[in-house]
């Protein structure tokens, strides 16, 4: 396996101290290789609540503190906690259109985002091939919040920051397999990368520094805000 699969960078900074720490703590590098992505994925998927971060381009450490992700930001956690024990990971980047984001955003929010939004997820070296871990990005009580709100709802689903051709049932759970769910919104794949250090130095997100402003400032707590809602009227823990 290649280096750079395992290597820290500026925002895969696993030896940092909370990062160390954390791994420590929950003792994540005595476990087998199945079950270190098992503890790791369900910390990332459900302990880091999704939400807007300011960047796109925060460290690992930088997105445990805030303690909210989405998909950029809770794949540059995910990578450096499976780096720190010693699982080959690397970033696979795309574009996604905006249209799914429906719900999450609204109004003005909806208007200024761009038509194309970047979206990454990481892929992990498990057994003798690489696994797809997109469906980290939504925490499990927020899904079920959706699910319950709409409990007719089957098949294909695209709103609220779900893009899925399985609503009722999605593959969001680590049993070795790829897990998905934002997958039907992708328009574009940039393919794959070593870190989000490299993808993030070639590409950024098509916004003008105004409307990067209002975002940062206004629009990000505003849509983590309607997701919070939306999480809180979940009834059951899926």
């Amino acid at each position: 396996m290649e280096q750079r699969f395992l290597q820290e960078t500026e925002m895969v900074n696993y030896n940092s101290d909370s990062i160390k720490s954390l791994v420590q703590v929950n003792g994540w590098n005595k476990l087998d290789n199945f079950s270190k992505i098992d503890a790791i994925y369900d910390f990332v998927q459900n302990k880091i609540l999704f939400g807007y971060n300011a960047d796109d381009t925060l460290s690992a450490a930088e997105v445990l503190k805030d303690g909210i992700g989405q998909c950029n930001t809770k794949s540059t956690l995910l990578m450096a906690l499976l780096r720190a024990v010693n699982i080959p990971c690397r970033l696979h980047a795309s574009k996604v259109t905006k249209d799914f984001q429906k719900g999450a955003t609204s109004g003005i929010i909806a208007k200024l985002a761009p038509q194309y939004i970047l979206h990454t997820w990481v892929e992990v070296y498990y057994g003798t091939t690489w696994v797809s871990l997109e469906g980290v990005i939504l925490d499990k009580k927020y899904l079920s919040a959706l699910q319950q709100k709409y409990p007719n709802q089957k098949g294909l689903f695209k709103g609220y920051a779900v893009a899925t051709n399985c609503f009722e049932n999605p593959p969001i759970d680590w049993k070795g397999n790829d897990t998905f769910i934002q997958r039907e919104a992708v328009a574009f794949d940039f393919g794959l990368y070593a870190s989000p250090d490299e993808f993030f130095s070639q590409h950024k997100q098509e916004i003008c520094i105004i409307k990067h402003f209002l975002y940062i400032h206004i629009g990000r707590h505003i849509m983590t805000m309607n997701i919070a809602k939306i999480r809180g009227k979940a009834t059951l823990q899926r």
